[in-house]
């Protein structure tokens, strides 16, 4: 057995630990939730950021919807607090999706869809920051396909990490601000989202028409 197999094999172990350690989770009664928070999360200190760290880079990576994880955070831990934290698992579940892809799907991609799989290296070699940066701020897409997909490319991972925290940060600031209850003029509070959403997209939309023929190419080429 060479080592990169047992490598992979150990990965896959933990990757079927941590699934059974979240399905025992929801057994146990929705793990994501305001109930769940006030239970195992809030006033714990470090343990419970630890362990809303470990639940939403799972979940995040397992297809939660971010904007929820966000809103769940500024409850647990504020507004401030409650972002960087929602960042932070947003990664590291992007990170899971992203080497899960690469270390397990990759060569099967390679065998069945080889020349879409060729186009779309092209692209992503060239533009992983912000390729990742316009998929993110864009209201669209879904985060844990854009994570196995970037996977099975031969894209850099730092770049595209880095792109896609980046474009993670506006709406986990809105939705952060939601669950957080901060006290603010409920006008101004609506006034802060609006103009995050509206600076997000406008440069995701910016993005988008800088790279729109290569993006087209990707999703029309053929095998």
């Amino acid at each position: 057995m060479t080592s990169r197999a047992l490598i992979n094999g150990l990965l896959l172990l933990a990757l079927l630990a941590a699934l059974g350690y979240f399905a025992s989770l929801l057994q146990g009664g929705d793990p994501l939730s305001r109930y769940w928070i006030d239970q195992e999360i809030r006033g714990k200190g470090w343990a419970g950021g630890m362990l809303f760290l470990a639940v939403g880079a799972l979940a995040t990576a397992l297809s939660l919807p971010r904007q929820v994880l966000a809103f769940l955070g500024g409850y647990a831990f504020g507004f401030v607090s409650g972002t960087l934290l929602t960042t932070l698992a947003t990664l590291l579940g992007c990170v899971l999706g992203f080497y899960y892809a690469r270390w397990f799907g990759r060569a099967w991609v390679q065998q069945h869809f080889p020349g879409r799989l060729r186009k779309l290296d092209d692209f992503l070699r060239r533009h992983p920051f912000s390729m990742a940066l316009v998929i993110r701020l864009l209201p669209v897409g879904h985060n844990a396909s854009t994570n196995l997909l970037a996977g099975v490319s031969s894209v850099r991972g730092l770049p595209f990490f880095a792109g896609s925290t980046l474009g993670f940060l506006p709406q986990n600031l809105v939705f952060a601000l939601a669950g957080s209850g901060v006290d603010l003029d409920p006008g101004l509070r609506t006034t802060l989202a609006a103009v995050l959403l509206l600076i997000s997209t406008v440069l995701g939309v910016w993005l988008y028409r800088q790279h729109r023929q290569a993006l087209v190419g990707i999703m029309d080429k053929g095998n």
